[in-house]
């Protein structure tokens, strides 16, 4: 009797106790705070900063619709191709074209992501290391929407070459970053 029911579970228990849409309900509330924090912040903003903050509201409103119409796009055509039985997982197209598609809803996601950690973090707006990161996500995802047998042999060294640069910039911005973080404050 002294159990308050009705009171809502939020946090890791609601998602611990699989109760509602609490994965939506949480990135609902995670925009709803970043434009709190934005408005806090907006007085203390310069002209450029406030401009600043507005292309990467809009950026992130659009962004989320193409993330939007990727998914139902995707759901569409996965269904369509359980329905009619095309998804064969062996069939090679089936596999380029499905998960292309699933490599574009997660280029796009981390797009946005990058673009929304310049209001949380007050960053900004170019970040090196998301930037190396989305280029190769995007080339993992031509490698597999990739047709080996109708591409020039040249196209795909150059793709390799472009992959192993950019892995290695990432290596150096983050072997950079970890020296920066390791230095004290003051002179050693």
């Amino acid at each position: 009797m002294g159990e308050d029911v009705d009171e809502p579970v939020t946090g890791p228990a609601r998602a611990d106790r699989n109760e509602g849409p609490s994965f939506f309900s949480r990135h609902v509330s995670a925009a709803a705070d970043t434009l709190r924090d934005t408005r806090k912040a907006w007085p203390g903003l310069s002209l450029y900063e406030r401009f600043e903050e507005v292309v990467v509201v809009v950026l992130t409103g659009l962004i989320g619709l193409v993330i939007v119409a990727a998914m139902i796009n995707l759901c569409v055509r996965v269904v369509l191709l359980v329905i009619f039985g095309l998804l064969d997982p062996a069939e090679h197209s089936v596999f380029q074209a499905v998960f292309g598609m699933i490599f574009t809803v997660l280029i796009a996601l981390e797009f946005n992501h990058s673009i929304l950690s310049v209001l949380h973090r007050q960053e900004s707006i170019i970040q090196l290391r998301t930037v190396i990161l989305i280029a190769l996500l995007a080339l993992a995802r031509k490698f597999i929407i990739l047709d080996a047998s109708k591409t020039e042999p040249l196209t795909i060294i150059g793709l390799a070459a472009a992959v192993l640069a950019l892995g290695a910039v990432h290596w150096l911005v983050r072997d950079q970053d970890r020296k920066d973080t390791r230095q004290p404050d003051g002179p050693a």
